[in-house]
């Protein structure tokens, strides 16, 4: 036989609601209860009936994750978290990816957001208008990794600016001046690249560093192979680059691999730190220094603000911003640990 509602709620010590409120994903559930209760949904090996549950609150117990790349590792990384925030209020998560195309453009989340209790989503561009992306107004999004002008929904931001900042200012306390930069879209004006070219550009002023136009790399892309073939036109063109700021860690990866084919050391001839924390430039060699961004944060602040929307559809919107820090590694002179 099944085990039910009322078994799991005996088995817990609650009543039969509070079972319904975790596994519909309430917030207003206290830590230890939920807990109680999720361990003995997985000790009494408990399944919703997702039919029932939907008939019974108008809710599917699913939500979607929008991503513009699945196959880089920042969003793949992001996708396992937001699953293992998501499983601990008793919701699934379906994945789909934009290609960063707008979202008014990109009309097949419309025939499927019926089925989706909420939406998170993630792009490399700043929101300037409502997505378009969900079947009802009433659908909540909350916004995934950047700043956005946009008010309208909730959003978990990273602060880019800052991150590049002191990236930046790093490579600077080093005592390096031609600091290359790496990862720059012109093409858009208000983005995560452009934050990050800002935090860039402010380290240098702050220290008293001119800005070189010549030392900027714009990249279509962020890939290994964007960074290697952008790192290796700088230092092919200035031999007097002693450091790269690269925007991204893949952008970082590529550039390494340039350096060592121009047969130059790191770090004593040119120093490297990119910005994600990807699990590959820990274990690269030299190991890269980087960003660190606090990616469980992320995942577990967008999923307690759209179920807090869906509990309270009336309240103001809400933005967190995720911490950060700087992990000093070989690239630039730091030892080789892979925390």
């Amino acid at each position: 036989m099944a085990t039910t509602l009322r078994d799991v709620a005996a088995h817990a010590g609650v009543s039969i609601r509070t079972v319904s409120n975790v596994v519909s994903g309430y917030t207003h559930v206290s830590t230890d209860t939920r807990n109680r209760v999720l361990a003995s949904i997985a000790e009494l090996d408990y399944h919703a009936n997702p039919v029932a549950r939907t008939l019974r609150t108008g809710r599917t117990g699913v939500l979607l994750l929008a991503v513009p790349e699945i196959d880089v590792p920042y969003f793949s990384e992001l996708a396992k978290e937001v699953i293992r925030a998501a499983a601990a209020h008793a919701y699934s998560i379906t994945i789909t990816q934009t290609n960063d195309i707008e979202p008014s453009s990109d009309r097949h989340f419309d025939k499927r957001a019926v089925l989706y209790d909420g939406i998170l989503f993630a792009s490399h561009t700043t929101l300037r208008t409502p997505p378009p992306i969900a079947a009802s107004p009433s659908t909540p999004i909350v916004l995934l990794g950047e700043d956005a002008t946009n008010e309208a929904h909730d959003r978990v931001a990273i602060d880019n600016v800052l991150a590049s900042y002191e990236a930046t200012t790093h490579i600077i306390s080093l005592g390096r001046k031609r600091i290359g930069v790496i990862g720059t879209q012109p093409q858009l004006d208000f983005s995560t690249p452009a934050h990050r070219f800002a935090g860039y550009c402010k380290a240098l002023a702050d220290a008293g560093i001119a800005f070189d136009q010549t030392l900027v790399a714009p990249t279509a892309h962020y890939s290994r192979e964007a960074g290697y073939e952008a790192a290796h036109s700088l230092l092919t063109a200035d031999h007097t680059i002693d450091a790269i700021v690269c925007f991204s860690d893949l952008l970082a990866i590529g550039a390494l691999r340039a350096v060592k084919d121009l047969s130059r050391s790191i770090p004593d001839d040119v120093s490297i730190v990119g910005i994600d924390d990807i699990p590959e430039g820990r274990f690269s060699t030299p190991s890269l220094t980087t960003v660190s961004l606090d990616i469980a944060s992320i995942a577990s602040n967008s999923i307690r603000l759209l179920l807090s929307r869906l509990e309270d559809p009336n309240r103001p919107p809400e933005e967190f911003t995720a911490p950060h820090r700087l992990i000093i590694r070989e690239s630039c002179g730091g030892l080789d640990h892979r925390n």
